[in-house]
């Protein structure tokens, strides 16, 4: 596993300073505690980290004490993904605010027939588009969404911990899981799914019941 800048960093204050509190280690980042959730909750289920309560965080130095590491590692997006939430290319902005309301995410996968991938709206994208005078039900979802090839994605057989890395850093709500076929002789992405910080969630939480 590949760790980003700062999850070095606070292995390395942890091994020179444990045990600490996650309060602590935002101090001397200069960051704030819900900040640095996502990255300690990650060193923790892979192993790097063990937390222990009213105490703090402690590097662990054994690689035999990474009880979860090797199963963490085997967890892939097939087995934690879930439904794609879509809007035809044709759909226009008001359209498109009312499906992400209605089904309750904060990403939206556009697609032309055969659910091929042509573009991704955030909430920032809609709040943006929606600031402005024009009348959102004449305006179509293709000129505010990011396009290929800036999209983000992932396949049904990556890494789980990949995913989540790839979340935190690019600071993004979900991804849309992608298969790549063959339109007309033409390379595209069908969308299969989606995974977003809570399906992380959810798979790190039953791997750590699994191991109670």
């Amino acid at each position: 596993m590949e760790l980003n800048e700062r999850q070095e960093k606070i292995l390395t204050i942890v091994k020179e300073n444990g045990p600490i509190t996650g309060e602590q280690i935002a101090e001397q980042l200069s960051l704030t505690r819900a900040t640095l959730r996502p990255d300690l909750a990650i060193l923790t289920m892979s192993g790097f980290l063990e937390a222990r309560p009213r105490v703090g965080y402690f590097y662990v130095e054994n690689a035999q004490k990474r009880v979860l590491n090797d199963e963490l590692k085997k967890m892939t997006v097939k087995e934690f993904q879930s439904i794609p939430v879509v809007v035809k290319e044709s759909s226009s902005v008001y359209d498109a605010i009312v499906t992400m309301f209605l089904e309750d995410v904060g990403t939206l996968f556009v697609v032309r027939e055969n659910s091929i991938l042509t573009g991704v709206l955030s909430r920032k994208d809609l709040l943006r588009a929606s600031m402005g005078n024009q009348d959102l039900s004449q305006v179509p979802v293709n000129v505010i969404m990011t396009r290929m090839p800036n999209i983000t994605m992932c396949g049904q057989d990556d890494a789980l911990i990949e995913v989540a890395n790839t979340l935190i850093q690019k600071q993004i709500d979900g991804l849309p899981v992608v298969k790549q076929v063959s339109v007309n002789g033409e390379e595209v992405f069908e969308v299969t799914g989606r995974m977003t910080k809570t399906n992380i969630t959810k798979a790190f939480v039953s791997l750590a019941q699994e191991n109670e």
